[in-house]
């Protein structure tokens, strides 16, 4: 049976000095290197600001904070995607429609 890749890494000795570093230091989380780290990525995507969270699902509700929605606001949602992501609409108070995306034309519907 073949084995499909779910992704390659490419790490570096440079990377395992860098964690082993901030596993050896008092500050796992929210110390200097996250502080460095918010700031390079916001120099590389030419942004005032960058905001390190530790998954997606705190990326997603920060996103739905951004957006400030408001309560009752309507969310459209694709069905493919994780549940995760329309949960932090709701949880916003906000309602969410899930719509299908036709392949070809990439036409939405509900």
């Amino acid at each position: 049976m073949s084995v499909i890749p779910y992704g390659r890494q490419s790490i570096t000795e440079e990377d395992v000095t860098a964690v082993a570093e901030v596993l050896s230091s008092t500050h796992l989380t929210q110390g200097p290197e996250i502080e460095k780290f918010e700031l390079d990525f916001a120099k590389y995507v030419n942004s005032k600001f960058a905001v390190a969270v530790s998954n997606g699902t705190a990326a997603l509700h920060l996103s739905v904070l951004a957006l400030d929605l408001q309560k009752g606001d309507n969310v459209i949602s694709f069905t493919h995607l994780l549940i995760v992501a329309s949960a932090n609409c709701v949880n916003s108070g906000c309602w969410r429609k899930f719509v299908f995306c036709r392949y070809r034309s990439r036409h939405l519907f509900a």
